[in-house]
């Protein structure tokens, strides 16, 4: 039997996959209850109508299941709501491998954000511009390096 956190940590986002929902943040809690061996699982979206939530859940119980925890309730929470900041160091850095240029962490909040400028996850260049708010997904907007001229993702900063 696997431990609960370890199983859950590894479900890969279905939206991005090459981070999991661990990386991304979106997972806040696995608690067991030890008398009942009962596993339940906290998770917020990236944002309030996220279509990959369902598809998350399922993925959770499939995992949970597979390392021997059949008995799994998956709650779904909105506050506080999901922030960037959630993201891992190692969450950020997958982004970056695969393309996908992860927002800047936001700070302590007493400061107002203000994206200067994306820098192109392949060539590193600032000389970038949005192409369309809405990317491949809706937590994601399309950009174009104008350095090296290749279209890429940049997951919007909430």
């Amino acid at each position: 039997m696997t431990d609960p956190r370890t199983a859950v940590a590894a479900v890969v986002d279905p939206e991005i996959r090459v981070i999991t929902i661990d990386e991304l943040g979106i997972l806040r809690a696995v608690d067991e209850d030890p008398g009942t061996g009962r596993v339940v699982v906290t998770i917020t979206p990236t944002y309030t109508g996220c279509p990959a939530m369902d598809v998350i859940r399922a993925d959770i119980r499939r995992a949970l299941t597979a390392a021997g925890h059949p008995d799994v309730e998956v709650r779904t929470v909105y506050t506080p709501a999901w922030s960037t900041d959630w993201i891992s160091a190692a969450g950020r850095a997958k982004l970056a491998a695969a393309g996908i240029a992860p927002p800047a962490p936001r700070g302590d909040g007493t400061a107002v954000p203000v994206t200067l400028a994306v820098r192109c996850p392949r060539c590193g260049s600032p000389e970038t511009s949005q192409l369309s708010r809405f990317g491949s997904t809706a937590c994601k907007a399309l950009w174009r390096c104008r350095s090296c001229s290749e279209p890429f993702d940049h997951l919007k900063a909430l």
